[in-house]
């Protein structure tokens, strides 16, 4: 199997126990790391997200973000929207959209305020 380059998002959590149990109702697996439970690691498919204790960290004022490229957006939201999440507020989902920068995606605010941008390449 062949490695590739990729980058893994650490975003920052007030309590991995229940960012964890967030994660895991949009079809995550993994959890709170053995050797340090301040940190958990999460994946969904290729997917890799981890998160580190940050008790401090205030949900609304929160600028942390990442971007995940995905093969298959549909199936992600429709994971999403399975949790039943809300669309404002904290935590939130956005509606799935092509965009005018050829990417269909949505966004997901997850419990500690961290905006997850999740999208896929629209063909030309």
């Amino acid at each position: 199997m062949e490695l590739l380059d990729i980058a893994i998002p650490i975003l920052p959590s007030r309590s991995v126990s229940d960012t964890v149990a967030f994660y895991k109702r949009l079809g995550f697996e993994g959890g709170v790391h053995a050797c340090d439970k301040g940190y958990a690691i999460l994946h969904r498919g290729s997917v890799e997200l981890h998160f580190f204790t940050h008790q401090e960290l205030v949900p609304a004022e929160s600028s942390v973000g990442c971007y995940i490229r995905v093969t298959d957006v549909e199936s992600f939201y429709r994971a999403c929207r399975a949790a039943q999440l809300p669309s404002s507020g904290i935590p939130r989902l956005t509606e799935l959209e092509n965009k005018p920068w050829g990417l269909r995606e949505f966004a997901l605010i997850d419990v500690d305020g961290n905006l997850v941008r999740i999208g896929q390449v629209i063909a030309p």
